[in-house]
């Protein structure tokens, strides 16, 4: 199951300069692995935890206090709270097999122990700087549909989609030549056979020359646009 996590600005941070410390920017959209496997409690985790890292909490101020989160209707009574709200799948993923008193009161407790010094030491740039949250096969997995669909998706996502594609290519191609990388480097940069990987890379990736050359192990990238040059005039020919 995959998870949209996205935030977005307060219209209030253009007023109070301290929200500038909760949101890199006007959206943010992270899509987070549900498999269960504790990427999407540290996704919940980063975002309950926002006015804890930007200092916006007092000392004595709970957590639930911040009005500017929905962490306090995970507290509520299920009467209390909007009834889309996916609780007992946080609490799920916190070790809590009940979304009853007892388990919202042991939850606040956790979340409220996070607060310590540990907290301030947790790594989030997956969740700050990446686009997904999840493991390498899931990664992979968004990857290949990404290429598959490029619409809707934005510059950085698709160079990466684009660069998982074309490393599947060269290693398709390596193996049907029963080529090792250290085969490859072996071989001289005009190798008929690598000018043949270079012209696939060229017709069914979108990767620059300069990465294909250095790829390939066949020299520079003008080295490798001549290369191409003669076996479009080779292909033309035959056609």
């Amino acid at each position: 199951m995959k998870w949209l996590l996205g935030t977005h600005t307060s219209r209030f941070n253009r007023r109070h300069k301290e929200f500038g410390h909760l949101f890199s920017g006007r959206y943010k959209g992270l899509i987070v692995e549900g498999s269960g496997s504790g990427y999407l409690k540290t996704a919940w985790d980063y975002v309950h935890l926002n006015p804890v890292r930007a200092g916006l909490l007092r000392h004595r101020q709970r957590l639930e206090g911040y009005r500017w989160i929905s962490y306090g209707e995970y507290l509520r009574a299920p009467g209390q709270r909007p009834g889309w709200l996916r609780v007992e799948r946080l609490l799920g993923e916190w070790g809590i097999p009940r979304d009853s008193p007892a388990g919202r009161k042991h939850f606040a407790l956790m979340m409220e122990q996070r607060r310590g010094p540990e907290t301030r030491k947790t790594d989030w740039k997956a969740v700050e700087r990446g686009w997904c949250l999840g493991s390498e096969a899931f990664r992979e997995e968004l990857l290949a549909q990404m290429h598959e669909s490029r619409k809707d998706h934005y510059g950085a996502e698709l160079r990466e989609a684009d660069a998982v594609h074309a490393e599947r290519l060269v290693e398709a191609e390596l193996r049907r030549r029963h080529w090792s990388e250290a085969e490859l480097a072996r071989r001289r940069k005009g190798e008929p056979e690598k000018v043949k990987m270079a012209w696939r890379l060229r017709q069914e990736s979108t990767m620059t020359l300069k990465w294909i050359a250095q790829r390939l192990k066949m020299g520079t990238w003008t080295y490798v646009s001549n290369c191409l040059v003669q076996k479009r005039k080779e292909v033309e020919k035959c056609q």
